[in-house]
């Protein structure tokens, strides 16, 4: 019987699992890197090990210093989460070796599967080796890892040789293994995986479908089960190869096999050993609990020889702090306030917790059960529209938009769904009066020359600059014998916290928190965050023409070939990539023109805003 279990994660995942051991009476142990010192998994965990440093390379990535804070700590099991070592047959192994439980599959069947050139051999399934112009597109694609990192799509014969080398690069610093491939690019295909659960004793477990084609950069957004529109036939089909699967590797424990199905054809893509993040939806609609079987399979436990039957309908939105309109950018700061009411939140990070550089932007995941897909689908949009996420830019608004979105709703959706519809669904504007609710919410309380005035007087005017679409936008309002008014809105009440307007003949009521000089506001119409600006702007205030600054805090991870002061480039060339949260991110020259100034070497961390190079005409 495992006693104590240590969880080679961090975040979210690691909550999860120390979320059913309490349950279980399991004490748990929890790691951390200095950045993660003070973050919730270590302060909910019965005892935390220091892993010294920031960097996941040297410390989620460190096997060795992970089973020794196991041994250190007392812990007589190890649970790897996902991400970071969760698919290493060397660390599953190490961990075996020094008498601790692994709870995971066996390290033959991780080596079998974690690579996803051995995956497709064992599978039948052989890569492309000679790549001709009749080929493209074709995707370039880390054979070690996952969440998108080290994969490039190439439309362009000349590009391939360049993505090959980024691609092995980026996996090279994720994964530690620098191996890629190359396979045909399905476009506008829909991913869906298999969930597996196999015990010692010969059962695996298919617990349904699941359908994860909103992605963006490669990375699931909105995952749900069952997937939709797959029939009974092409079910049975998916069931077998990922039954199939599991017997070849002499599976056990959770694990999920991923396909792109095109109409009636499914394509095998890869098997994951592990627990995966969108579990949740595998969870609701069967009832069960993938933790504590895993708990149970790790301990030797039999599973009964069939599952529980599903029913309903589940859907899960990942909450990530980062700006959709601006290429996916990760955002960082504090996050001051998370509460989305009414579903399943499964989140990393608490109310107070600084959002850094360093892992993945994903703030939580929100998960909505009902006995329809159409009811789930409306109850998760309702109570993120609802929700308070106080804090960094996030893509909620995108999510309500999605899971809106016709093609969503109608389930005709792809996985090129985000590259047709980006545009309009970030294209939506902020509140119209959200500025004005704000204005009144800060004049509350104060008065003009200690009063009102008898006189008729201009009015004041307070300007903020929205999130939503980064323009400045100016409320307007007047003290009077009677409170605050404003022109062509009734300000029915106000407080510090709260205002309530009534325009056109409906009255709403705004909800406002103030955190420095950023300001939120949630109404019936949706959320709306506001930079108050100055009332006199800086004329100090200018950038050469050319600069490019950073656009997130980051780490520059490489300079072009060629790049330096004095280099012509041409518009469009890339210049260096930064990489922030687990995501590399391509800086490329604005114009044609010639490097009159470069501040960016290889290794050097830079602030959001930071100048990095600047190209002149």
């Amino acid at each position: 019987m495992i006693r104590s279990l240590l969880v080679a994660n961090r975040g979210e995942i690691a909550r999860r699992v120390f979320r059913t051991c309490r349950e279980l009476g399991i004490a748990t142990v929890a790691v951390h890197s200095d950045a993660d010192a003070g973050a919730p998994h270590v302060r909910e965990a019965d005892a935390a090990v220091r892993l010294p440093g920031d960097a996941p390379a040297d410390t989620y990535l460190r096997g060795d210093l992970i089973v020794k804070a196991a041994l250190d700590a007392g812990a007589d099991a190890v649970h790897p989460g996902y991400g970071f070592l969760s698919e290493n047959a060397e660390f599953a192994t190490a961990v075996a070796d020094a008498g601790l439980t692994w709870v995971g599959p066996p390290p033959a069947a991780i080596e079998a599967m974690a690579s996803k050139t051995r995956a497709k051999e064992l599978m039948g399934i052989a890569p492309l080796t000679e790549v001709t112009a009749e080929d493209l597109p074709v995707l370039v694609k880390a054979a070690a890892g996952g969440g998108g990192r080290g994969m490039r799509v190439v439309r362009d014969l000349t590009d391939l040789d360049g993505e090959l080398a980024a691609a092995r690069a980026e996996a090279a610093g994720a994964f530690g293994d620098g191996e890629v491939f190359v396979e045909p690019y399905i476009e506008d295909g829909r991913h869906v995986e298999v969930q597996i659960l196999a015990d010692a004793h010969g059962t695996v477990w298919p617990l349904g479908t699941r359908d994860c084609s909103l992605q963006r950069r490669h990375q699931k957004v909105i995952e749900e089960a069952p997937a939709p529109g797959i029939g009974p036939e092409l079910t049975a089909k998916l069931y077998e190869m990922a039954v199939r699967a599991a017997r070849a590797t002499d599976y056990r424990g959770a694990g999920t096999v991923e396909f792109l199905v095109v109409g009636s054809t499914a394509h095998f893509l890869e098997m994951n050993t592990r627990l995966q993040v969108e579990h949740p939806v595998t969870e609701e609609i069967f009832g069960i609990d993938l933790v504590a079987l895993q708990l149970r399979v790790a301990e030797g436990e039999a599973l009964p020889d069939t599952p529980p039957e599903p029913r309903g309908h589940a859907v899960e939105a990942r909450l990530y702090a980062e700006d959709p309109a601006a290429g996916w950018a990760p955002q960082t700061g504090t996050l001051h306030r998370l509460d989305v009411p009414g579903v399943r939140l499964d989140s990393g990070c608490a109310d107070g917790d600084t959002i850094g550089i360093h892992y993945d932007p994903m703030l939580a995941k929100a998960v909505a059960w009902a006995p329809t897909r159409a009811a789930a689908v409306r109850k998760l949009a309702g109570a993120l529209e609802r929700a308070r996420v106080h804090g960094p830019v996030t893509n909620r608004g995108l999510l309500v938009r999605s899971l809106r979105h016709p093609e969503f709703v109608g389930a005709t959706m792809d996985t090129g769904f985000y590259d047709r519809h980006l545009h309009t669904l970030t294209a939506a504007g902020p509140d119209p009066h959200a500025p004005l609710a704000a204005a009144l919410a800060d004049a509350h309380g104060r008065s003009r020359f200690g009063g009102w005035r008898n006189v008729p007087s201009q009015p004041q005017v307070k300007r903020y600059r929205t999130d939503a679409d980064g323009e400045e936008h100016e409320a307007r309002y007047r003290h009077t014998r009677d409170g605050l008014t404003a022109d062509g809105v009734q300000v029915v009440a106000v407080a510090a916290d709260r205002v309530v307007l009534e325009s056109g003949g409906v009255r709403r009521t705004y909800e406002v928190a103030v955190h420095g000089d950023r300001v939120y506001v949630d109404s019936p119409l949706g959320a709306t965050a506001l930079t108050a600006l100055p009332r006199f702007p800086d004329p100090t205030a200018r950038q050469e023409p050319g600069s490019l600054l950073a656009p997130m805090p980051g780490t520059v991870v490489r300079v072009a070939d060629g790049v330096a002061e004095g280099a012509r480039v041409e518009a469009g060339q890339p210049l260096l990539w930064l990489e922030a949260m687990k995501m590399e991110h391509k800086i490329t020259a604005p114009a044609t023109g010639t490097v009159t100034a470069l501040h960016a070497e290889p290794g050097r961390q830079v602030e959001v805003g930071a100048l990095l190079a600047v190209v002149s005409d």
